[in-house]
């Protein structure tokens, strides 16, 4: 019962990600960080089978750097989530990968940023998206409340709305949410929304 949204606002984007590791019946923790640091500016936000989401997501970050030493240079954003996207299309072809992944990032030159990247290899820019059971509830949010260039206050309104309607709707919906930014002074965890306390 995943979930994984994003929005872009006024020169900043938020990845929110439930953290609950869950295995048939069985809760196994509630303090997974499902968004994966890329690198200063970037953060990748998986959903998925435990196993696919975190070789991926890793075998890409690892990727990144890799060509960060050889080349001098960071990949934007989009060069990173292209980059994805091929390595997931020819996955595809051989031992695919049930991974769903959002993009986010902030480049100089563009701003703020974020894509929507499905396990068959599907790459849309987006302002605001969701993956997971939770987004069959959120999006008609998102769509009713969701303005460009909203103010982090405003962001943080919706995406607080979002969460209610996850714990009131979903079935069985996790506990606990990680709320992580980006804007021009890099990416970083911001807050988290937690009505569960490991022991």
């Amino acid at each position: 019962m995943e979930c994984l949204f994003g929005v872009v606002g006024d020169g900043f984007v938020l990845l929110v990600a439930d953290t609950s590791a869950v295995r048939s019946i069985v809760v196994q923790k509630t303090d997974e960080d499902k968004i994966l640091n890329l690198d200063s500016h970037r953060l990748l936000g998986t959903s998925g089978e435990p196993g696919d989401r975190v070789y991926f997501s890793e075998y890409i970050q690892k990727n990144i750097h890799l060509y960060r030493f050889r080349n001098g240079i960071q990949l934007s954003t989009a060069a990173a989530a292209n980059f994805a996207r091929g390595e997931l299309a020819r996955a595809l072809r051989k031992n695919p990968y049930h991974a769903n992944m959002l993009f986010a990032g902030y480049d100089e030159d563009v701003g703020p940023s974020l894509f929507y990247l499905d396990y068959i290899a599907t790459l849309h820019k987006i302002q605001k998206g969701a993956m997971g059971y939770g987004g069959y509830f959120i999006l008609s949010l998102m769509d009713k409340y969701y303005k460009p260039d909203m103010s982090l206050d405003d962001a943080l309104k919706l995406v607080d709305m979002c969460i209610d309607e996850i714990r009131k709707r979903l079935v069985v919906a996790p506990p606990n949410f990680i709320i992580k930014i980006i804007d021009k002074d890099g990416a970083r965890t911001h807050s988290w929304r937690k009505s569960v306390v490991e022991t």
